[in-house]
């Protein structure tokens, strides 16, 4: 079954695409890419942690609301219909959270750690501050246990969006027909370049994460287009060494 497929091969589905975008935007850069070695040291620090809280925090807290769903499913759908539901939902749920990351202050705090990357790249998709990570994870309880998702669906989901997340970060140039294309159904790196725009306007927009609808629906799309000269990061603020972040 693709749940067991994708749940016992998720690491490596998440490593091949890193590095298959990683490889490839430097091969063909959307924008000129400045050597920085510091950065890629401060984003893997980050990474490290975030794989580090996953076993300890984000898995037994997303096996607990598996576990303890409000209802039972009857099981009279297939299973493929119920994954894209779910997967559906989760993404929804994801738009959301997001948009709170940048409208509600105490959650803006932590998610401007993500924010300060002065340079896209597939290591921001994996530049999050821990509380970040942690405050995610125990929100997500509350659509798993109330739709509930089964602990499968979830994983599935989290590789869906690991892979978009590296993908709509990237700096990878592609054939400008075949973006919009794909962009009138998934986030796109033109899309996402828009988001990390120094500029607040942009900033507080673009908040999908896999489906692009959602931006298009709730009113939050930015009219903005990407150019290879916009400044990326937060506007009159610096990034900062990992203890700072």
């Amino acid at each position: 079954m693709i749940s067991e497929a994708v749940i016992a091969n998720k690491a490596w589905i998440g490593a091949s695409i890193f590095a298959t975008l990683f490889i490839a935007e430097r091969l063909a850069p959307a924008a000129p890419m400045a050597a920085n070695a510091g950065r890629l040291v401060r984003n893997g620090v980050l990474w490290a942690l975030l794989m580090a809280l996953s076993p300890a925090i984000v898995l037994p807290l997303t096996l607990y609301a598996g576990d303890h769903a409000l209802w039972m499913r009857s099981g009279a759908l297939p299973e493929t219909a119920t994954l894209v539901v779910d997967l559906i939902i989760l993404d929804l749920w994801s738009y959301w959270l997001h948009r709170a990351y940048h409208e509600i202050p105490l959650m803006r705090r932590f998610h401007r750690v993500h924010h300060l990357d002065e340079q896209l790249d597939t290591t921001s998709a994996v530049r999050f501050h821990p509380g970040e990570v942690a405050l995610s994870a125990l929100l997500r309880m509350a659509p798993i246990t109330l739709a509930a998702i089964p602990f499968s669906h979830v994983v599935i989901f989290e590789t869906v969006l690991l892979g978009a997340s590296f993908f709509h970060h990237s700096n990878l140039r592609l054939p400008h027909t075949a973006e919009r294309m794909i962009s009138w159904i998934f986030v796109t790196p033109s899309i996402h370049w828009v988001h990390h725009h120094a500029v607040p306007q942009d900033t507080n927009s673009n908040y999908a994460a896999v489906f692009s609808l959602w931006d298009r629906l709730f009113g939050s799309k930015s009219p903005s287009k990407r150019m290879p000269e916009m400044k990326i990061g937060l506007c009159n603020v610096a990034d900062k060494s990992v203890i700072g972040l």
